[in-house]
């Protein structure tokens, strides 16, 4: 049974793959053995430290910087990539962005921003890596939808536009490309405990008691809780399970909550 999870062998491309989320997915795959490569836009500085805590921990990992929206630039890392390390087996789409405005206050270019790098970002990223993977006879594509792929909220109009159309991507992708023994599957993260959630994870901030009492986990998530996910949906375990979105949320879409003052 282990050998099913066993990613040995396999090079994982994860986008955005730094800090936060993407780098415990990271992780995760290359303590399954993958050799990882990890992209990054905002800095070469972030991209070096992230590896170098990889590679302290046994992994072989590798860094790339480039912007995931720009066709060009994706097009050659991928090749970069494919002559120095080898062609991509998994492509974990994680890099996106989120910016919370009320849509009526919200510019027309912080929209497309946000469209571009969670929708269309992932639809550059995936076409060089994927030509590749039907000729080397298959692969796996991990896109990192969000519980707003479900549901709506105040002020992250664009973001759940983007998320929602990525659910579709997703399943569209997995329509077209299932016949090339490629499995495309998405991961949509609930609340997690991160640098960006920090400030508002404190007792009696009122956003950090709704999480908790809409959680019926009744915590926030660890980033360490979407490694199981991710190594799955990488590996030999997989293999018939396509165009599906795995939502790791403490069961928050599985409930409408409980009553203010119920335990």
């Amino acid at each position: 049974m282990s050998q099913l999870f066993d990613l040995t062998g396999k090079r994982a491309l994860v986008t955005g793959g730094t800090h936060g989320l993407g780098f415990a997915m990271a992780r995760g795959l290359g303590d399954a053995g993958a050799t990882l490569l990890i992209n990054g836009h905002s800095s070469q500085e972030k991209i070096d430290a992230a590896v170098a805590e990889l590679q302290a921990a046994g992994i072989d990992a590798h860094g790339y910087r480039f912007d995931v929206t720009d066709e060009t630039e994706a097009e050659a890392a991928v090749a970069q990539m494919s002559t120095e390390v080898g062609p991509v087996d998994i492509l974990v789409n994680n890099a996106g962005i989120i910016k919370r405005v009320p849509m009526l206050e919200m510019d027309l270019a912080e929209w497309e921003q946000v469209i571009r790098t969670d929708l269309t970002g992932v639809f550059v990223m995936s076409r060089p890596v994927v030509r590749r993977m039907i000729d080397n006879g298959g692969g796996k594509v991990i896109n990192i939808c969000s519980m707003m792929s479900e549901l709506g909220r105040n002020s992250v109009g664009a973001y759940a536009a983007a998320k929602g159309g990525l659910k579709m991507l997703t399943r569209n992708m997995a329509t077209e490309w299932a016949r090339y023994n490629i499995q495309v599957n998405g991961i949509g993260p609930g609340y997690f405990a991160t640098s960006q959630t920090a400030p508002i994870r404190v007792p009696g901030n009122p956003f950090n008691e709704f999480i908790l009492h809409r959680t019926p986990a009744n915590r926030w998530g660890d980033p360490d809780d979407l490694q199981g996910t991710a190594v799955f949906l990488a590996s030999r375990g997989s293999d018939f399970v396509n165009g599906q979105i795995v939502y790791v949320d403490g069961g928050i879409l599985a409930t409408i909550g409980r009553p203010v003052g119920e335990d």
